[in-house]
């Protein structure tokens, strides 16, 4: 037996629906073996407040043992888990192949499956997860400018605070009636596609519920870019959302509902000769990964799987197959990059990165430390001190660089951080930067 690995980590599919994954006591044997492996390694304890909770439980035991630790607190570990993957791609030794076949994130999520199926979740839990019901309501015009007053003003926010135990203090996005699918329309002008490598050239946006009601300007970012470059862009002319916010809330009913809504459309566009992109990560990871691992004999799962593509990924193809215009009108000066959780582990390297940096007179600094926010994670009162802790080291970073310009390819976490700084006064999509440095 090997102490640890150093092999590439592999991941298997989520058995979600055996009646084994389901078993409750099978369940607790199980989150026994791992945490008296973790126990035993707390590589990890630097990552989440998952392994915090976790061996605070243990130490705190008559035992100071897995064993001493109550099966009714396993849960506690479980509810800090927002599923990033970084414990398991980036710290442990212990994952597949290696024979203790430690798979953390993925026994977490069966942990918040099984809970959500006997005690279901909070209103406000299931509210902040319906993101496609939540913000199609609230980004009805004069509905999104009296909600976005609103949550500018003490009072409302701790009435809020009070009624649905969202932090006062954490930042909550902004809404737009003018959605990005609205705005993207009208600037649609058919390319002629040029394949280059794997990349067919020619794309089909998936907005997200984020980028379509919260962040539309970047989806406008997004088309200029992308045809700036002779790809052709097209909107997915329908969607649901991805189903990450149901997936870390353990909801998987609602994630496969959202799957058979969404995979046919994705499907057919593929099958037209389509790339995919999207331009939140968390989403991108979705059809990537978690998908695939919970439908790994779908073949539309997989075909879409393989079309999609992170847009600076997708960009850096382009750019080594010399299709990339590098023709660039303005520099971007010193840029702080936050690289969001769910980037880093679709293991494609640091393209976004590499794409600013061919800008002249351009120094693009990444940070791969974890935000904090975590989906839902930031703005829960009960998690929110938890979520500026895990933030602080990125925070000071930042900081301590000062720099022109702050980026995160995720809009949440990066909003997150700015919030946080004391040197960045806001924070921006790298599409936007690119934009600029094009002059468009």
């Amino acid at each position: 037996m090997r102490e640890g690995s150093i092999d590439a980590p592999t991941r298997h599919p989520l058995d979600w629906k055996t009646d084994d994954f389901w078993d409750k006591s099978s369940l607790n044997k199980e989150l026994e073996r791992v945490f008296d492996v973790c126990h035993g390694c707390r590589r990890c304890v630097s990552l989440c407040d998952a392994f915090p909770t976790l061996f605070d439980l243990i130490d705190e035991s008559d035992t100071m043992e897995v064993d001493g630790v109550d099966t009714a607190d396993y849960g506690k570990v479980a509810e800090q888990c927002y599923l990033c993957d970084l414990c398991y791609l980036t710290k442990c030794p212990y994952v597949p192949p290696h024979e203790f076949n430690v798979d953390f994130p993925h026994l977490m999520l069966r942990a918040k499956a099984q809970r959500f199926k006997t005690e279901g979740a909070s209103l406000r839990d299931r509210t902040l997860t319906s993101t496609d019901r939540l913000l199609s309501t609230t980004s009805i015009p004069l509905v999104d400018i009296t909600v976005n007053a609103l949550n500018k003003t003490g009072a409302f926010r701790k009435a809020l605070s009070a009624g649905m135990d969202i932090h006062h203090e954490a930042p909550l996005p902004k809404l737009h009636s003018k959605t990005l699918r609205k705005r993207v329309k009208p600037l649609l002008v058919p390319q002629e596609p040029q394949k280059v490598g794997n990349t067919t050239g020619k794309v089909a946006l998936y907005a997200t519920c984020y980028g379509n009601y919260n962040s539309p300007d970047v989806g406008e970012d997004f088309v200029k870019v992308f045809q700036h470059n002779g790809i052709h862009i097209d909107i997915v002319p329908k969607e649901k959302c991805c189903g990450m916010p149901k997936l870390e809330l353990g909801d998987l009913d609602s994630v496969d509902a959202l799957k058979q809504a969404n995979i046919p459309v994705l499907a057919k566009l593929v099958d037209e000769g389509y790339d995919l992109t999207a331009p939140i990560p968390s989403c991108v990871l979705m059809y990537k990964q978690e998908l695939p691992l919970m439908y790994p004999d779908d073949p539309d799962v997989i075909k879409v799987q393989k079309a999609f593509y992170d847009p600076f990924e997708y960009l850096w193809a382009r750019h080594k197959g010399e299709a990339l215009n590098t023709d660039f009108q303005s520099a971007l000066g010193n840029v702080a990059y936050q690289v969001a959780c769910h980037q880093r582990v679709q293991n494609i390297g640091l393209k976004t990165r590499d794409v600013l940096n061919l800008i002249a007179d351009s120094d693009v600094t990444a940070y791969e430390r974890c935000s904090g926010h975590d989906g839902t994670y930031a703005v829960k009162r009960e998690t929110r001190d938890k979520s500026v802790k895990i933030a602080r080291p990125t925070v000071r970073k930042v900081d301590e660089q000062a720099p022109d310009r702050f980026i995160s390819d995720c809009p949440m976490a990066g909003e997150h951080i700015a919030h946080l700084a004391e040197k960045v006064s806001k924070a921006e999509h790298p599409m936007t930067l690119l934009r600029e440095a094009y002059g468009l």
